[in-house]
């Protein structure tokens, strides 16, 4: 007969194998059926292993297709345990050369469902610098020049879905100068200029400028930013910080293209 203990290492085995597979099906997802067909696991555990990892964020079920498909957990753990490969390892000389060319402070920034996660942060040479984030630091959607590239760089359909689902997290005192309505006008401003701008909304007196990148799988990897006291960053010098962010994010994305096809 099993111990408690060995019956929840069990568990846990095989919830990892459900995880696993659908990780291994990340275009396409899997269906429940297709699961336990896989794993070998009867439906009804399947679900109770596809419920749980749900709620830690590590799957998540489209709502039209019902299959399961990776979560953003799943995305964010993986880069935080793994900085030596994929986008961090990528971003990390990025950051460097942002900060130096800029004088100002770069960030790497990456979705984490309805929030935006700061993943890593490069100080510039310019003696006063903004503290209004760091690594780990989160926030919804749209608030911050990263996060908000990032939201600016989703199609018009999710964003019409994400939107009023970022209403109740606004209404923290520390957001009361965005609500959806702003944060839509703020994609069609950050969508004409080429670049998303946060014009001390989050730290009075800490602006920021961010540009999205593009995974070549075709969903948004993340956003690199800077930020610099309001006074550094006239029009002028945010469309010169803006060409240079676009120029790292460009070139990400084409380290991530040859990544991905080493891989292949």
């Amino acid at each position: 007969m099993e111990t408690p203990i060995e019956q929840g290492t069990q568990s846990i085995g095989r919830a990892v194998a459900v995880w696993r597979r659908i990780g291994q099906a990340a275009q396409s997802g899997l269906s429940l059926g297709e699961l336990a067909a896989a794993t070998g696991l009867a439906k009804p555990t399947v679900r109770r292993m596809l419920v749980a990892l749900i709620r830690e964020g590590l799957i998540e079920q489209d709502s039209d297709s019902r299959r399961y498909f990776p979560g953003p957990e799943t995305y964010v753990a993986g880069m935080l345990a793994a900085p030596r490969f994929g986008l961090m390892r990528i971003a990390q000389p990025a950051l460097i050369r942002l900060a130096r060319a800029s004088g100002d402070t770069c960030f790497l920034t990456a979705r984490r469902g309805l929030y935006s996660v700061c993943l890593l942060r490069e100080e510039g040479s310019y003696p006063v610098r903004t503290h209004a984030l760091q690594p780990g630091d989160e926030h919804p959607l749209g608030i911050g020049a990263g996060s908000l590239a990032i939201l600016a760089a989703l199609p018009d359909d999710e964003i019409d879905a994400v939107l009023p689902q970022l209403v109740p997290l606004l209404a923290a005192p520390r957001y009361a100068a965005h609500d959806a309505s702003m944060l839509r006008q703020a994609v069609a401003q950050a969508r004409q200029r080429g670049f998303a701008l946060n014009p001390g909304l989050v730290v009075a007196g800490s602006w920021g400028i961010g540009v999205a990148i593009r995974h070549p799988m075709g969903h948004i990897a993340g956003a690199l930013s800077l930020a610099a006291i309001d006074q550094r960053l006239t029009p002028d010098r945010q469309a010169e910080m803006a060409a240079l962010l676009r120029a790292e994010a460009a070139r990400a994305e084409t380290d991530l293209n040859d990544l991905l096809a080493r891989k292949t």
